[in-house]
């Protein structure tokens, strides 16, 4: 018989990013199946749910959560999010804001300060003009 030093040491699975765990090719998927897929307990979830305005899983009849391989998707990319990549809860949902928006993840933050500077810009403009506006009135 093997000590237990001896024994070969099973590899540890990281934290289930979505492309290490199948999701099963079903349309609804209930609290617990999420669970086990994502390795987060229920509670965590619940919670999530109030926090991520686009994790919103319907509910059946009996009033069990029923979440779309879409929710099971996005459950994945927060706990990737908060886990792994260190993101505050508050900063996982701007992030996912904005991937939701279509906007790419990574490289955009140039891009979104100029077009921040465009809109200011955009509004001195209007209320320069509201400002001439007013005065002839």
């Amino acid at each position: 018989m093997m000590s237990r030093s001896q024994q070969p040491r099973k590899p540890r699975r990281t934290l289930g990013s979505q492309d290490e765990v199948p999701i099963p090719d079903k349309l609804f998927f209930r609290i617990g199946e999420v669970s086990n897929l994502t390795r987060t307990k229920p509670y965590v979830l619940r919670y999530w749910e109030t926090e991520f305005p686009m994790l919103k899983p319907s509910k059946s009849r009996t009033g069990h959560r029923l979440y779309r391989r879409q929710d099971v998707e996005t459950v994945f990319e927060i706990k990737r999010l908060l886990y792994e990549q260190g993101f505050t809860i508050d900063g996982a949902r701007k992030h996912l804001a904005g991937d939701m928006d279509g906007s790419e993840a990574g490289g955009n933050s140039v891009r979104s300060s100029s077009v921040g500077q465009q809109l200011r810009s955009v509004r001195r403009e209007l209320l320069g003009i509201l400002t001439i506006l007013s005065r002839k009135c």
